[in-house]
């Protein structure tokens, strides 16, 4: 079975967007709380959840994560930049994972894979401090054959493999070739011993050929799911999601 990591951030900056300034993030008036929608979405199946606190805290906030560490259930995945300000505090948090990500301010959301051939001594120096705490590290890369071969040998013993250039072309004939550099590296990264994960742009369309990623351990999935939950609610959309991931 693929799990669901399902990405509670926009649930943060909806609330965001109205209280960025209220004396706190959580309780009386100010909604909605994404600890919550965590709770929800564990109830209806996610099998954990992701949150990216950024530099700029544009969405989740230092307490989120707190708070999302003391109440969910399954496993927090922790999406951060790999710099000593967030290493210090993933050790201080000790999520179940973390996910290193790049970070640029100008970016509405994640684009691109993590370079960890670019940034080498960075990324080593990140892996062998959750190591050495117990937290597995997981890295966001595009499904080249470089990226995949460092991820393991800097010890890491997860990758996601960045669907969004697949997803951007779904519609396109490029989808194709796109696929297959996804298929090639999920195999390559399974063959160096790596757990393969998968995510950004999966939607409720393409999960129908992204399921069949050979083996697919766990799709971190936020934005598609987030959007159906304001038609459906959030434990609809988490049923529906796992279902179309797995049937």
């Amino acid at each position: 079975m693929i799990l669901l990591g399902l990405n509670i951030d926009h649930g943060a900056t909806l609330r965001q967007a109205r209280y960025r300034d209220a004396a706190a993030q959580a309780g009386g008036y100010v909604e909605p709380d994404p600890v919550a929608l965590a709770l929800l979405a564990e109830r209806a199946g996610a099998d954990g959840i992701t949150v990216h606190l950024r530099e700029d805290r544009r969405h989740i906030q230092d307490r989120d994560v707190w708070r999302l560490r003391e109440s969910i259930a399954t496993r927090l995945n922790l999406e951060m930049a790999c710099t000593p300000a967030m290493i210090e505090l993933a050790l201080q948090l000790k999520p179940h994972s973390v996910c290193l990500v790049p970070e640029n301010r100008e970016e509405v959301t994640t684009e691109g894979g993590l370079d960890i051939v670019g940034a080498r001594a960075r990324v080593a120096v990140c892996v062998d401090a959750m190591n050495a705490a117990g937290i597995a590290t997981s890295l966001f890369i595009d499904p080249e054959d470089a990226q995949i071969d460092l991820a393991a040998k800097l010890g890491a013993p997860w990758v996601e493999l960045h669907t969004g250039a697949y997803a951007n072309v779904y519609f396109l004939p490029k989808r194709v070739a796109e696929f297959q550099r996804l298929r090639m590296a999920a195999v390559r990264a399974h063959d160096l011993g790596l757990v393969v994960n998968a995510g950004h742009g999966i939607n409720y369309v393409n999960i129908a050929e992204v399921r069949t990623l050979p083996h697919a351990h766990e799709f971190n999935i936020g934005h598609s799911v987030l959007s159906r939950a304001l038609f459906t609610g959030i434990e609809e959309a988490v049923r529906e999601m796992k279902l179309r991931m797995n049937s």
